[in-house]
């Protein structure tokens, strides 16, 4: 089986660098162009079935992708964004003058240490991996290929359980908007990063030249971005 992690397009929020976690903000008009982009990077792909958060930026990505499979979007609000709570809408200099206390300590343990009235990453996992696994289940017997849609938070929260990795790892790594991520699934074998961070597909609006496992505009390794 072939499980592709699409991270949802831009929006303005992306843009201005602000946390964004369960506000259900709609993509920028940059954003809808990465999502068409992002659609025919998969369009010649075998896949049965798209998988997509409920938010709106989530959606909006998937069922651009969906339409060119002729297939229905299976929304999931247990893929949703990590609830980032009282931090919604700011920007990481805000947050440090305002929660300078709890911005240390979520520094030293972001994984376990939930944001203020918010989620923990560990939340995060304990919500999406169910979904994840269910996916698995029914795609992976007759061999088809499935895509979700998600957050940047969800997403390095499921490579890093799938590779087994501890989750605060996930720093090590960034997804762009609407890049691509591929895990395989071969019987007898544990799964398989065969693709991270692809964003080839957007080099039209690049300003710079981009491969795969390059993002051009890779975010603060402390700011996933939702």
């Amino acid at each position: 089986m072939r499980l592709f992690l699409v991270r949802h397009a831009e929006t303005e929020w992306n843009e201005l660098k602000r946390y964004q976690g369960h506000m259900d903000i709609q993509l920028s008009r940059r954003g809808h162009e990465q999502a068409r982009m992002v659609a025919a990077r998969l369009a010649l792909e075998d896949i049965s079935a798209v998988y997509s958060s409920d938010l709106t930026r989530a959606r909006s990505t998937a069922e651009e992708i969906a339409a060119t499979h002729a297939l229905e979007v299976e929304t999931r609000r247990a893929l949703r964004e990590v609830d980032v709570g009282a931090w919604e809408g700011l920007s990481i200099e805000e947050i440090r003058e305002r929660f300078p206390e709890d911005f240390e300590r979520w520094k030293k343990d972001s994984a376990n240490v939930r944001f203020p009235q918010g989620e923990s990453y560990l939340d995060v996992k304990v919500r999406a991996m169910p979904v994840i696994d269910e996916i698995v289940r029914r795609h992976r017997a007759r061999e088809e290929g499935a895509v979700v849609v998600s957050h940047s938070g969800p997403l390095k929260v499921i490579i890093c359980t799938l590779l087994g990795l501890d989750l605060n790892e996930r720093y090590r790594f960034s997804l762009a908007n609407a890049s691509v991520s591929l895990v395989t699934f071969v019987d007898g074998l544990p799964p398989r990063l065969e693709l991270l961070n692809d964003t080839c597909h957007l080099l039209p609006l690049a300003a710079s030249s981009c491969q795969a496992g390059y993002s051009p505009n890779t975010r603060s390794p402390k700011n996933d971005g939702a």
